[in-house]
């Protein structure tokens, strides 16, 4: 047989059919994924506890005897239920209750002695483990070698897997261990000594063979250092290999538009947009293609420091794309730049500035005439500005000089969508994304340092505090308070928004134009464990709820979400602005750009299928004003990590913070990859968020910097090389490569 490596499937040292189990439920593909895959915690021989001891909820591992074991037919369902009754020779009984006796009634026999380890449940007072892991002693030696290593060592307990249980997960581990010739380290000798680190066999040993004076978190720590300099060292070569194909810089010309803007300006800019402006120009001015993420609360004046980057931009002759999530936001964009800009749009047209330029809108549901125009601006370079949907990503649109490409509320687009965007340019475009809550992946992407981040955290003067609280809807009192809560808003003046999660029109032959990013039930923020499905409130049934509550008699109700034709949008926006509508029923569709100073309280029904940052994102519609604000959260029995959701939104709102709760909740998603959040993704055991975990990161990214930079194709660190392309799975390179 050959020698075994880290790169041997797994499949040649362990069952095949436990191979392809392995591979499928936790991605194990080889061994060397096999010794990656750590522990999740450790039992120590003072667990293996007198019967007597054991309470509900305890994890424990005993050693016991079987004492007497029965099958029986279950009732209702088909299968054997098996039940074992352990005794610890004192007198005390522990039950095993397996749904499935197959593999398990020809050797859980009376007399049979093992380990035994699992959750203590109760079932009509007596204690059990259902379905537990165990391992059984031989008629030989196997039991002496057994219990010497339980009294000298710490039991690593491993995520079990179908019929794959931790006692088994160890013995491929050891197995693994044993078998391989040479264990690869991907830190160079000189970064070990200078660290301090222990070698990655030296780790490994600890991690899943620890004594018991060891202290397997220190293997662990080694582990996660080799996962930051490899996952450092990739981004390292990214960065490098970027500037072989720099992009243009992009200095605004003295007297232009730039200048005329800042002249222009009403307002003095905050210290925080004067300093990021500064940053901006700088990166600008460069041949190395920005990448930047501005974020800040709303409010915080984002927009005046994108327009201020899009100018110079177009100051230096290129052109700015601005990407926005919803068609209602595109257009108040527009708005607002023609506002601030006012002849500086007009560039070319009757009464425009000589030095002015043309601002375009490109929408999907444009007429025929008014896209083409947008297209002709667009390609001919006429217009240094184009602000649009995802139709702006559509292959048929193309920019003369694309020079400085602008994501607004970035959360709302895919990886592969913004860079759809980006590949219009003939060079590298500089990029600057905007965000109030950055998604997860965002997060762990500013952490490992391959996007660069600015703040604003400066508020605008007289922002009205918002309050939020949590109702539960099985509280029939707590709801009737909501809705009278809305009424007095109204009666004082002011106006709510109610958001709901889906449309539910009520009928069924609407054919209107689809908001691209107005998905029923939110579909890229729904909490995965949002518990047991239920039918979720739409907006219609929302409105007719709301016109027959008494405490809302007389109330102006209307109704917004994106499959309404762009006219009626507008028009209802419009109405909802100038203050001829009190209450407006929509979905999320008011997420992002809606500004109405006067909306003073938001209900948010069906609460619990929304994640951290899109209900924070929603929140930001109202305490725009100077009347204090009220947000309600309405949930239906919310299971337990969505009520620690809804909660922590209640409890703070600061963006930044539920930014580093939801990563907490959603994880960092594919560093490497299109995927925004989620398990599964390119980081294994280090956890963003942890202070320590992100201080391994730092150190581990100015290691791998310093080796890229002296050997960018690691050909005198081949095992670091080789940790690389093991990573790197083929989308993930082609992610990269476009990128």
């Amino acid at each position: 047989m050959p020698a075994v490596t880290e790169q041997t499937p797994l499949a040649r040292l362990v069952r095949k059919g436990q191979a392809a189990q392995l591979a499928r439920t936790k991605g194990l593909h080889t061994v060397g994924d096999l010794l990656d895959y750590a522990p999740r915690r450790y039992l120590l021989p003072g667990q293996l506890t007198d019967l007597s001891e054991l309470r509900p909820d305890d994890e424990v591992m005993v050693v016991a005897e079987v004492a007497r074991a029965s099958a029986r037919p279950m009732r209702g369902r088909k299968g054997t239920l098996l039940t074992v009754v352990l005794s610890d020779g004192r007198g005390h009984e522990l039950d095993l209750t397996f749904f499935s006796s197959h593999g398990h009634e020809n050797k859980l026999r009376p007399g049979v002695r093992g380990f035994f380890a699992g959750t203590v449940g109760e079932y009509h007072r007596r204690l059990q483990l259902t379905h537990p892991d165990y391992e059984l002693f031989g008629a030989d030696d196997n039991a002496a070698r057994l219990v010497e290593y339980y009294r000298t060592h710490q039991i690593p307990v491993y995520s079990a897997t179908g019929k794959i249980y931790s006692f088994t997960i160890r013995r491929m581990v050891e197995l693994a261990l044993d078998s391989v010739a040479r264990i690869c380290d991907p830190v160079p000798r000189h970064v070990r000594e200078a660290r301090r680190l222990m070698t990655r066999a030296e780790a490994l040993e600890l991690v899943h063979r620890p004594r018991i004076e060891d202290q397997p978190w220190r293997g662990l720590a080694r582990l996660k250092y080799d996962e930051a300099l490899t996952l450092e060292a990739i981004l390292a070569q990214r960065r490098h290999e970027a500037k072989s194909v720099p992009a243009t810089p992009r200095v605004p010309r003295p007297g232009g538009l730039l200048a005329a803007f800042d002249a222009r300006l009403p307002f003095a800019l905050t210290d925080g947009q004067q300093e990021i402006g500064k940053v901006l120009a700088e990166e600008l001015a460069s041949d190395r293609p920005m990448n930047r993420l501005l974020q800040g609360e709303v409010g915080s004046g984002k927009t005046v420091v994108a327009l201020r980057a899009m100018l110079a931009a177009v100051d230096a002759g290129g052109q700015a794309a601005l990407l926005a999530p919803t068609e209602v936001l595109a257009a108040q964009h527009v708005r607002s730049i023609r506002a601030m800009l006012g002849d500086l749009a007009e560039g070319g047209m009757l009464g425009g500035s000589e030095i002015g330029t043309k601002l375009a809108l490109l929408t999907g549901s444009q007429t025929a005439s008014a896209r083409k125009q947008a297209l002709l601006d667009a390609a001919s370079g006429a217009a240094g500005i184009v602000v649009g949907t995802h139709a702006l990503i559509q292959k048929h649109v193309q920019f003369a000089d694309l020079a400085l490409v602008v994501v607004d509320e970035q959360h709302r687009f895919g990886v592969q969508q913004r860079d759809a965007l980006r590949e219009k340019a003939s060079r590298p475009p500089h990029v600057l994304v905007m965000t109030a809550t950055p998604i997860p992946r965002t997060v762990a992407m500013t952490v490992f340092g391959d996007m660069e981040t600015s703040t604003l955290r400066e508020l605008p003067a007289g922002r009205a505090p918002i309050s939020t609280y949590v109702v539960d809807v099985e509280k029939p009192g707590w709801v009737d308070r909501t809705w009278q809560r809305v009424a007095e808003e109204v009666a004082q003046g002011h106006q709510a928004y109610v958001v709901c999660p889906r449309i539910g029109e009520p009928d069924p032959d609407l054919t209107a134009n689809r908001d691209s990013t107005d998905e029923d039930a939110a579909d890229w923020d729904v909490a995965p464990d949002a518990g047991e499905p239920r039918e979720l409130t739409g907006v219609y049934t929302m409105y007719e709820q709301l016109r027959a509550d008494p405490a809302l008699a007389g109330v102006r109700i209307a109704v917004l979400h994106g499959r309404l034709d762009t006219e009626t949008k507008d028009e209802t926006m419009r109405a909802f602005t100038a203050g001829e509508v009190d209450v407006l029923v929509a979905t999320t569709v008011i997420e992002v750009g809606v500004d109405v100073p006067n909306a003073s309280v938001m209900v948010v029904v069906d609460a619990d299928r929304f994640g951290i940052s899109q209900l924070h994102q929603l929140r930001g519609r109202i305490g725009r004003g100077s009347a204090p604000s009220l947000c309600l959260l309405m949930a239906v029995a919310p299971g337990s990590a969505a009520a620690e959701r809804l909660g922590a939104v209640a409890g703070t709102v600061d963006g930044f913070e539920l930014a580093r709760l939801d990563l907490a909740f959603r994880r960092e998603g594919d560093v490497l990859g299109a995927r925004q959040s989620g398990r599964g993704g390119s980081v294994r055991h280090l956890r963003l968020g942890r202070g320590e975990d992100e201080q391994i990161i730092a150190d581990a990214r100015e290691d791998a910097f310093a080796i890229v930079a002296a050997d960018p194709t690691l050909a005198g660190h081949p095992d670091l090389a080789a940790a690389v392309a093991t990573r790197l799975d083929e989308d993930q390179a082609a992610f990269l490569e476009r990128g």
